[in-house]
């Protein structure tokens, strides 16, 4: 899937000259058009193509947005409102670049999980899964940064807490903090670093997107089965097929991002963010957006000292190793066999894992007092576990069902008993 002959012919004379010396439309005829994919793809993988529509988006709103904000700390409040009341479209502007970022977020977090599900980060594809994880980091700087632009009181204490975290690294912590901040406290050196970098950051993201394609590109796509292509017959033309399917999914997508963006556009905001930055008044809970929750959960599920780590510290470094565990996600998991679908086990604690990080995400937005923060250290306790203990465990005494014999072997298999993978319901088989 690779590689191979290429199926292009320049048709025209314009287009021989320029395939001669800049090949670029081959390069896209044969990435987006004649390029094989598994023929038994479903619609979990039409998140990729979702989220490469999404990012265009929000660089193209965002740099509409950044034309008529103003990058001050007296001013950054009012020129939001009047991008609202008196821009041209601006109200449709700031409300398809604010859900926007929940709906990148929403598709990402979906995209994360059906690679776990599938297997999709198992060699050789870990530099692919590497690249993602890198994806979602810069996503997270970016959005995290974005959120300070409004300058809204839980714009200015989310800056002011989030920040402050880098505190609790010994000696390193206050140098880092205060060249984020460009002082001592949030002002408007803080919002000059932080609207430049949110400026940047998608960029970036999209170079890491196009080393992400690549990757992908050169290990081709995995599949439910979890099987490699063997042969011409596993595999369709990306366009029509793939490409049909993607615009679908697309067109369901943007239903739910559309009815966000016009009937409930603020449901994923903080209302105290619509009230002006006040350093002298704080929000009775300072709490991040949605997408953060989970994360914000297990940072405060740390409430005691690890030896010379006090919960501070180890609250943060829980924070950033739920981040950091994902790097190593290809070398946790034991099993031979790539796919949830014929491991019964692993399937079993996946799901628990989803409900988990759904549950820690609820949790998130819980005050940080009695049984919640119980339930947090319990579910950031499954969360590390599931990636540490359970992944190397389960591919060691698991025993998988039978696999197909190729992609073409279990499309038939599947047809013909009513959509059930083949295999299911084969005796178990003993992994070799």
């Amino acid at each position: 899937m690779s590689g191979g002959h290429s199926s292009y012919t320049p048709n025209t004379g314009i287009e021989k000259w320029i395939d001669a010396r800049l090949p670029l439309p081959r390069l896209m005829y044969d990435s987006f058009v004649a390029y094989p994919v598994p023929r038994n793809l479903n619609y979990a993988y039409a998140f990729g193509g979702i989220l490469a529509i999404m990012l265009v988006s929000q660089i193209l709103t965002g740099v509409v947005l950044a034309m008529h904000y103003a990058v001050d700390t007296g001013l950054a409040f009012n020129s939001v409102e009047k991008i609202m009341r008196d821009v041209n479209s601006g109200w449709l502007l700031r409300y398809l670049h604010a859900n926007g970022a929940s709906m990148f977020f929403l598709a990402v977090y979906v995209h994360i999980f059906r690679g776990l599900y599938y297997g999709s980060y198992k060699a050789p594809r870990e530099l692919l899964w590497i690249l993602g994880v890198i994806i979602l980091l810069l996503m997270m700087a970016t959005a995290f940064m974005g959120y300070v632009l409004p300058w809204g009181q839980m714009s200015f204490w989310g800056a002011t807490v989030i920040t402050g975290f880098f505190t609790a690294f010994p000696i390193i912590g206050d140098p880092i903090q205060q060249l984020l901040l460009g002082g001592f406290a949030v002002d408007n050196p803080t919002l000059n670093r932080f609207f430049s970098l949110h400026y940047l950051l998608p960029f970036m993201i999209a170079g890491v997107v196009i080393l992400h394609v690549w990757a992908l590109h050169v290990t081709g796509q995995t599949n439910p089965t979890g099987i490699e292509v063997k042969s011409k017959t596993d595999t369709v033309a990306f366009t029509p097929y793939a490409t049909v399917k993607d615009a679908f999914a697309l067109c369901l997508f943007f239903i739910l991002f559309a009815y966000f963006v016009f009937y409930l556009p603020n449901f994923m905001g903080h209302p105290d963010n619509y009230i002006q930055a006040d350093s002298l008044k704080t929000p009775a809970h300072i709490v991040p957006e949605w997408y953060f929750l989970p994360f914000y959960a297990m940072l405060r599920a740390i409430t005691f000292n690890i030896g010379p780590i006090n919960s501070k510290l180890g609250g943060v470094l829980t924070m950033f190793g739920s981040i950091a565990v994902l790097f190593i996600v290809p070398w946790l998991d034991t099993s031979k066999v790539r796919s949830a679908v014929y491991r019964p086990w692993y399937k079993l604690f996946f799901w628990l894992f989803v409900a988990n990080a759904i549950m820690l995400g609820w949790l998130g937005s819980r005050p940080a007092e009695g049984l919640y923060v119980i339930f947090s250290q319990l579910g950031t306790a499954y969360y590390f576990g599931f990636f540490i203990v359970l992944m190397p465990l389960l591919g060691l005494i698991e025993t998988p069902r039978r696999l197909p014999n190729s992609i073409t072997e279990a499309v038939l298999a599947k047809n013909k008993s009513g959509g059930q993978p083949v295999g299911v319901a084969a005796a178990p088989e003993t992994k070799g």
